[in-house]
């Protein structure tokens, strides 16, 4: 029930429109009173201050409605950051839960074919079943159970589309200071961002690096695609602007507004062939910053 009753609330529409509602109550108010005030229809000053005291409280209440449909929509937003932060946890336990119950049989094989001496077969059939746990293994390496299973997520989906994909965790980002998913976002955004621009790319390639220095924690986004045009480049992290045919242009300002409010920096260089988000966290940001 809850599921359906926010499938069908658009809270961005929603918050548009109360803020373009409240927005001309307090226009029309601001004039009014602008209105009384220049053609004197008030009969002493404690009418005009009654009056004024009227027009505040109400731009007030407008104030706070516009305040309360933001915090709604942010609110929203993390629920919906959180909805699928447990999907991909629900697919990465389920992943693993498969290969732990499939081992035994791995096992079973191999010894199957080491006593038939097939040992070809045997070392083929280990370093396949090696690189599948590999992939896993690979996304696996930071502090933070949200980011490993988006990570599986988007390796598969690289898998899926015909992508070489490289991961380079350095760090495990223990102490990020910007709640686990809200990073996911961010990475997630990037990573969607590069595979649409893979499209069409012969021998599309993507890496993702994840490091920390002694001031940041830091990452990129690698892609071999065409690159972002240069009068672009300046108007990406722009909200509504995108180069898709299908494309709303909101997910490089949602990384933006991220980054921006936890402090950090995203940036991005291209090239034909190279293009390159890179962004950083400071490490000394506070958990008011982070939000």
């Amino acid at each position: 029930m809850k599921k359906r009753m926010r499938e069908r609330i658009d809270l961005k529409k929603v918050t548009a429109l109360a803020v373009f509602i409240n927005a001309l109550q307090i226009l029309a108010v601001a004039a009014m009173v602008v209105y009384l005030f220049a053609a004197k229809l008030y009969r002493s000053n404690l009418e005009l201050a009654a009056m004024v005291a009227v027009a505040l409280v109400v731009v007030w209440g407008a104030v706070v409605d516009i305040r309360d449909a933001r915090v709604a929509r942010r609110a929203g937003e993390e629920s919906d950051m959180l909805e699928d932060a447990l999907g991909q946890l629900e697919t990465l336990n389920l992943t693993l839960r498969k290969q732990r119950h499939d081992f035994l049989n791995h096992l079973q094989v191999v010894f199957g074919l080491i006593e038939l001496d097939q040992k070809d077969e045997a070392r083929e059939y280990v370093e396949r079943i090696y690189g599948d746990i590999q992939k896993v293994g690979r996304s696996m390496k930071t502090a933070l159970p949200a980011v490993n299973a988006l990570l599986a997520a988007k390796m598969a989906d690289c898998d899926r589309r015909g992508v070489q994909a490289a991961f380079d965790i350095s760090s495990d980002w223990q102490g990020m200071p910007v709640p686990a998913w809200e990073i996911c976002r961010v990475l997630g955004n990037l990573i969607d961002n590069a595979l649409d621009a893979l499209e069409g790319t012969e021998g599309p390639r993507l890496r993702l690096a994840m490091g920390e220095t002694l001031t940041a924690y830091t990452f990129s986004v690698e892609d071999n695609g065409p690159g972002i045009p240069e009068n672009a480049r300046e108007r990406v992290f722009q909200a509504g602007f995108t180069t898709k045919r299908a494309g709303h242009g909101m997910g490089l300002a949602i990384v933006r507004e991220i980054m921006t409010e936890s402090g950090g920096e995203i940036s991005v260089s291209s090239r034909p062939g190279q293009t390159v988000f890179t962004g950083s966290v400071p490490r000394e940001a506070s958990a008011a910053e982070a939000r």
